[in-house]
């Protein structure tokens, strides 16, 4: 299935009647021609409010679903700003620089009229994204409607996004618990079920036909396989995630699980779903664990903003002495207290993981089978170390007053063999250590994060401010004190 949108961008152009008209025509035919074909250009220039109409229907007919609304001179408040309440979708504002020379007839003042249109929006309480300098020359907005795409993306995937769960949180595990009430305020659906209404589904997908070539596939992705005979049932349980999402979209596009998968999972399933989790994933349908809803929000905007594959896990350990002062300290410049080690059971996809393997869930095994040699029910996760590179780690939870507020840092995985267990890498963020405790602590964050993989800091942050994420914190450098850090300490 698709699973995120795919952004058809169009321009209108404004003009102020006072202004010359040719002037902003003039500039919106330069900018289209040097961003490509991929920008449909709506030839009615808004002037008067009627314009605004007959623009936006122009749109709209051709399918256009993210737009630009381009200052070619000073430009008319109301009509400009009409726009973006008529049109149902992302919208971008922008302005054009003076460039030509001709500072008389060819003057269009569009960096004034910005501040108008920006004005008139805050009036009518209409949400829009500005980027951070929006009056450019034709190069520099051609470059700011570039930057506009992964934000639209994932604006759109919000609004037809339907979030499925199974089962209710573990027991004695209030991380992941927070309020849905403003999923629904950001048009996300939620689809609350029990972990039976799964198990009767798995059931009726035992001796699927389809079955064996799921085996194959997970075959060849896995290569040798010590636990090779557990690959059945996690092929069947894959169809029944797959055929789920797609019986239930409903009124929706795309869709996410958060599902429970521990401890009664084993017994009743017969293995642990994190291979398959890894797998959905990969494919572009993220499944958080442990019932986490805003785990698995935060990897879908995550998708959406990067177009590729994204992982969540546990903020988890701190990398020992040993290991900073013998591997990380000689070939990296971070702090130890800037390092950590971010893990899950097995949940991160194959192509994110050095060597992968299929494995067994130790710390499962521990308390479901800890009298048996070999694991049974226990089997079913993917392990390696992740792969070094850049990374972003990013979540946006609610507060239990159903608030949201969200965090954004940049960092990388390191080149570094973590010696563990499970789907886990050893992650370095400038500052981690003060960001742990005056935005993780400090600001009640659950211990799951999402990561993308790539610095996508800016996007992201643009996305949280166009939805109406007041609260965004990061990675404050070093020479930046937190409201809350002692000055003294």
């Amino acid at each position: 299935m698709q699973n995120i949108p795919e952004v058809k961008l169009g321009i209108i152009t404004v003009s102020r009647d006072c202004f010359p008209k040719v002037l902003a025509e003039q500039r919106r035919s330069a900018l289209c021609k040097k961003f490509g074909a991929e920008l449909y250009e709506c030839r009615i220039t808004v002037e008067t409010e009627t314009d605004a109409l007959r623009a936006v229907e122009d749109i709209k007919a051709v399918g256009v679903n993210a737009l630009v609304v381009f200052l070619g001179n000073f430009g008319p408040e109301t009509p400009e700003t009409l726009i973006a309440e008529w049109f149902d979708g992302p919208v971008m504002y922008c302005a054009a620089a003076e460039g030509d020379g001709d500072l008389y007839n060819g003057r269009g003042d569009a960096y004034c009229g910005m501040l108008n249109c920006s004005y008139n929006l805050n009036l009518r309480g209409v949400s829009a994204y500005v980027p951070q300098y929006p009056v450019g020359t034709t190069q520099e907005v051609a470059e700011m409607i570039h930057d506009f795409i992964p934000i639209a993306r994932a604006v759109l995937g919000l609004k037809g996004l339907k979030v499925i769960t199974f089962g209710p949180r573990p027991n004695d595990f209030l991380a992941c618990n927070a309020p849905i009430k403003p999923l629904y305020d950001l048009g996300v659906a939620i689809e609350e079920n029990s972990e039976l209404d799964l198990l009767v589904s798995f059931k009726k997908h035992k001796d699927d036909k389809r079955i064996p070539a799921i085996v194959a596939e997970m075959e060849s992705e896995l290569g040798e396989n010590k636990y090779g005979g557990i690959l059945p049932k996690l092929a069947q349980f894959e169809l029944t995630l797959v055929d789920w999402a797609a019986e239930h979209l409903g009124a929706s596009r795309y869709t996410v699980f958060a599902n429970k998968c521990w401890p009664a999972f084993q017994t009743e399933f017969g293995f642990v779903p994190c291979y398959v989790n890894s797998r959905l994933t990969g494919r572009g349908i993220p499944v958080a664990c442990e019932v986490d809803i805003y785990g698995a929000l935060s990897e879908y905007i995550g998708m959406c903003v990067s177009g590729s594959e994204v992982t969540l896990l546990d903020i988890n350990n701190t990398v020992p002495d040993f290991m900073y002062d013998n591997v990380i300290k000689q070939k990296y410049s971070y702090r130890r207290r800037e390092t950590f080690m971010g893990f899950h059971c097995g949940n991160t996809c194959a192509s994110r993981l050095r060597n992968p393997k299929m494995s067994f869930q130790l710390i499962m095994k521990r308390s479901l089978e800890a009298d048996m040699a070999e694991p049974d029910i226990t089997r079913g996760t993917l392990e390696g170390d992740i792969l070094p590179g850049n990374i972003s780690l990013f979540q946006l939870q609610s507060t239990a007053d159903s608030r949201l507020r969200a965090y954004i840092a940049e960092g990388e995985v390191l080149d570094v063999a973590t010696e563990s267990f499970g789907g886990i890498g050893v992650f370095a963020v400038p500052e981690m250590d003060r960001f742990y405790r005056h935005v993780l602590i400090e600001k009640a964050f659950p211990h799951h994060t999402a990561v993308v993989f790539a610095h996508l800091g800016k996007a992201l942050f643009e996305t949280l401010k166009y939805i109406g994420v007041g609260d965004i914190s990061y990675n404050q450098p070093a020479g930046l004190p937190y409201v809350s850090e002692n000055p003294f300490a």
